[in-house]
């Protein structure tokens, strides 16, 4: 697992002793990145199970290059109906490309 440090307001990364964003200036919120290679006939299954854990904020699914090919921004009202768009884009994801990384943001 790697930890990095991002704002959660604007994207910006860092120093890891932050309190204050430099760029946007809002406070800093800690969360946790774990990232993970999943076939592509696996990837839906593990979104699903990782957005039922509730404590995730963020998706990014990158291709073999690590290049980012898909970001879900995981909120409380991502649910249901809403959902099913990105579950239809990470189909197609899965035709593309026959191995990914996910990485996970966590709140802590």
């Amino acid at each position: 697992m790697r930890e990095m440090t991002y704002c959660m307001e604007c994207g910006k990364e860092l120093p890891e002793d932050a309190k204050y964003c430099s760029q946007c200036g809002a406070p800093v919120k800690v969360s946790e990145w774990e990232e993970f290679q999943t076939s592509t006939d696996d990837l839906i299954r593990r979104v699903k199970e990782l957005v039922r854990e509730g404590n995730v904020t963020r998706i990014i699914i990158r291709n073999e290059k690590g290049e980012t090919m898909f970001e879900i921004p995981v909120t409380v009202g991502v649910i249901g109906a809403l959902f099913a768009p990105y579950l239809a884009a990470l189909g197609a994801i899965a035709a593309l490309v026959t191995r990914c990384t996910v990485a996970v943001e966590r709140r802590q």
